[in-house]
């Protein structure tokens, strides 16, 4: 059975190979087209053509919108999308899904002046969110990450990296990950890319030495062995794992067979870009405060910067210049973080901060929504994603709007009308 959409308004396909920097980013010419349609079989996009061609190949539109959920035509569904806009499904490329308990109260002790590290020290932190996880069963936890998935594909989410991190031991780290590939198996919500983050902080009764040769010596073997996690993450940060922890981290995960990401200067320039550049890590996120020589040497590595806006927004500060990366041709992307501290899953809220708060293109907004996280974050089938290109995955979002630009500017609500993820329509 194959679905044949016609009659879209603007089409913002962001086609081609690899990530998009600089003006490339902006260019509607070459990454939006219009009066287009598209075809897809089964999961794949197989054509884009000219909507009225489309139209004289495969016969006039035969199924309304609201009944394409419902596969009541056995043959081609032609469906018009009278003029609406269509924008690839959104990438989120560093969130923490899989967590349990409630920190809401640490919300007026960050009012009050204290800082990451007092709020931990006064039982609040990783370490709490730890406890409540350990404690919870796997149903809890499936539970409580679908809910969490849903929320994000009705924003327009088609994929999302998740990390572990919130187990802090071998039992719950593994478990975890058991629970995301789980997730991963659900249909109609967002694929998934599993990530370790065991290096996420120090668990309470364990020594910062014991735990970090507990990490090498016990976790990573695990995890490997496992076989559910593709990355491993570490939180590279003064006060959490140093620069000389993090390398051998990554290093003795390297010759395992993962690849590698890094959470790196979220409170201060710690070094973190440097390394990052050295191990040539696929993203270094948060990098609020990485100095212009680190951000110069990890670009020129290859290194994609994975900037979290909802981070410095729930925690009372100011963003980084997005705008100097697009000046200084460098690749970035932007991600959710969702966390206990940041329960943020909505893309389009996060870029309209970036576009109305932070004055960056909306176009250049998308292209780190979808096609630029997408080169970090391979889709489980091998198909491109993040783009709308003969060939990729059939993941694209159809706006309640004829105007592409309104994907960014409804944060109150979701912009999208519907999403078809993996060639199915999903209704929201």
């Amino acid at each position: 059975m194959r679905t044949i959409l016609v009659d879209i308004g603007p089409l913002a396909h962001l086609s081609g190979d690899g990530p998009l920097t600089g003006l490339a980013m902006s260019d509607e010419k070459s990454l939006i087209s219009f009066e287009k349609g598209i075809v897809i079989e089964n999961d794949q996009i197989i054509k884009i053509g000219n909507s009225s061609e489309l139209v004289e190949e495969y016969g006039a539109p035969n199924t309304e919108l609201s009944e394409l959920s419902k596969n009541t035509i056995s043959n081609d569904r032609i469906v018009s999308l009278n003029g609406r806009a269509v924008i690839p499904g959104l990438v989120d490329s560093h969130s923490h899904i899989i967590w349990s308990g409630d920190r809401s109260r640490e919300v007026r002790w960050k009012l009050n002046g204290k800082s990451y590290s007092e709020i931990a020290s006064m039982g609040g932190g990783i370490v709490s969110t730890v406890n409540h996880t350990r404690k919870s069963t796997d149903s809890e936890l499936f539970n409580l990450g679908k809910k969490r998935l849903q929320s994000a594909f009705r924003s327009g989410t088609t994929h999302i990296e998740s990390k572990s991190g919130y187990g802090l031991n071998v039992e719950t780290e593994l478990r975890l990950l058991e629970v995301s590939k789980k997730l991963s198996l659900c249909p109609n919500l967002p694929s998934m890319d599993h990530t370790w983050l065991g290096a996420h902080a120090i668990p309470k009764g364990v020594t910062h030495n014991d735990y970090f040769e507990s990490l090498i010596s016990e976790q990573l073997p695990a995890i490997c062995e496992q076989g559910i996690a593709r990355s491993t993450d570490v939180f590279c940060e003064p006060g959490w794992f140093t620069v000389e922890e993090s390398e051998e981290i990554l290093r003795q995960s390297k010759k395992a067979g993962l690849d590698l990401r890094l959470h790196i200067d979220e409170f201060t320039d710690g070094g973190g870009g440097d390394l990052a550049a050295e191990m040539k890590v696929e993203s270094a996120d948060h990098a609020h405060y990485t100095n212009d020589e680190a951000r110069h040497k990890m670009n020129a590595a290859g290194v994609n910067t994975g900037f979290l806006p909802g981070t410095p927004y729930s925690m009372g500060e100011d963003w980084p210049d997005f705008n100097k990366m697009v000046e200084d041709d460098y690749v970035w992307s932007i991600a959710s973080d969702f966390n206990p501290n940041n329960q943020i899953l909505s893309i389009p809220f996060l870029s309209s901060l970036l576009v109305n708060r932070c004055r960056v293109d909306p176009l250049v907004a998308l292209v780190c929504s979808t096609r630029n996280p997408s080169e970090t974050t391979p889709h489980p089938t091998g198909m491109k994603h993040g783009r709308i290109e003969e060939g990729s995955v059939a993941n694209l979002n159809i706006l309640d709007s004829n105007n592409w630009e309104s994907w960014c500017t409804r944060p109150s609500d979701t912009p999208f009308i519907g999403t078809i993820v993996e060639g199915n329509y999903i209704k929201h």
